[in-house]
């Protein structure tokens, strides 16, 4: 059966097959990866180092646009998402923690993350002592907070304006975007595989070194290390892509870095490790832990090196992964391993020990600064008469180093 020639029902036709644009399939595509963009930077930016830690300032017309733009496609609201993900970071692995893989289940958080954070936006006790600090004017009150429903609908009636019948599945695209990337991946993923830099006091992880897809948000385990920094990546061969759209919108006046990674300075090596020493020991502590661990590698390898017999492949694998994280991070399962690698490589035991050693010196609070300062004199001094070459040379380098 033929349809009636009408006119309008042409034009109906059209416009549901075509949109108002006209754009092919993969325009459309294009269209729909540059828009969920926009919103993986908006987060990444705006909510997650701007709002939640402060890491840097934004110009109104940045910080708006990133709101006009998240209500519009989202419909997140800027107290919920910055009040949950600092609640996150108080009680990370913890009970409390409102979507930890570790406590709530790697499948829960990758697959039903949103409704994990549905469920906290609700705790009115979370937004009442996390939410300091975030928007409260007149367009938050009345238009961003209570009728959050109101952007992503309409950015429906655009997308089905601009692309016809397919910008629905634009749409539907532009919904799941964050739910997976953000709430599940990040909160998911990031948290249970993945690759450290840094010993953080928890779980969190690097899923690629090259930070693009969610825009810098895959160096995770660098993030809970330095929560405060605006840039996420601090190895040479690592890539932010929000660090570089900070420093875009920075060179245009719409941003102000407060912080970035600290760095170990270095000098020339004291005769002694003295207080100002030790200051420079606490204050980069993650990082002098992974120059330790590479230390620590080195060490196992020159030992592996000379053995005749080497340990059983089972023990060798747990060595090389767990044998330069703390105690407490070791699972239960490969302790057994660990003591027999331990017992067959006494400089790699030597240098286990003497980690634990080191790391007291920032976990002790009896001893006072000066008596501090005599315990890491103490630490470099059996540790240069140890005969360990990778442990002698960690030490000489710890000694220059400065604030």
């Amino acid at each position: 059966m033929l349809l009636p020639n009408w006119a309008w029902l042409d034009a109906t036709l059209n416009w549901l097959s075509y949109g108002l644009l006209h754009f092919s399939g993969w325009q459309v595509f294009i269209v729909t990866m540059v828009l969920t963009h926009i919103t993986i930077a908006s987060v990444t930016i705006y909510l997650h180092r701007h709002s939640a830690h402060r890491a840097l300032d934004l110009h109104p017309i940045a910080s708006h646009f990133f709101r006009f733009w998240l209500w519009l496609t989202t419909a997140q609201v800027t107290k919920e998402w910055t009040s949950i993900h600092r609640k996150h970071h108080a009680k990370c692995e913890q009970a409390e923690d409102p979507h930890s893989p570790h406590i709530h289940g790697i499948k829960t958080v990758l697959f039903t993350g949103a409704e994990l954070y549905r469920k906290e936006a609700e705790n009115l006790e979370t937004l009442e002592r996390f939410g300091h600090g975030t928007p409260n004017d007149w367009i938050e009150r009345n238009v961003y907070t209570p009728h959050s429903v109101l952007g992503v609908s309409l950015m429906l009636v655009i997308n089905l304006a601009l692309f016809g019948a397919l910008g629905l599945t634009v749409w539907a695209v532009q919904m799941m975007w964050i739910p997976v990337t953000a709430a599940g991946i990040i909160n998911g993923a990031a948290h249970y595989w993945g690759y450290r830099n840094f010993e953080a006091p928890d779980a969190s992880t690097n899923i690629s070194p090259w930070g693009i897809i969610i825009g810098g948000e895959e160096l995770h385990n660098n993030h809970h290390t330095y929560p405060t920094s605006a840039k996420l990546s601090v190895k040479p061969y690592e890539f932010d892509l929000g660090w570089l759209y900070i420093r875009i919108l920075e060179t245009v006046g719409l941003a102000t870095v407060k912080k970035t990674p600290p760095k170990l300075a270095f000098g020339d090596i004291k005769p002694v490790a003295d207080e100002k020493t030790l200051e420079a020991v606490i204050a980069n502590r993650y990082e002098v832990m992974a120059n330790y661990a590479t230390q620590l590698r080195l060490a196992m390898k020159q030992e592996l090196d000379k053995m005749s017999t080497l340990p059983a492949d089972s023990v060798l694998a747990a060595a090389k992964r767990w044998m330069h994280r703390d105690a407490e991070k070791v699972p239960a399962a490969v302790a057994a391993q660990l003591a027999q690698a331990r017992a067959a490589l006494p400089d790699v035991d030597t240098m286990v020990k003497m980690r634990e050693e080191l790391r007291q010196l920032w976990l002790n609070t009896n001893h006072n600064r000066a008596q501090l300062a005599l315990d890491l004199q103490a630490w470099c001094k059996r540790a240069e008469a140890s005969g360990i070459a990778a442990l002698q040379e960690f030490s000489m380098h710890l000694r220059a180093a400065r604030v």
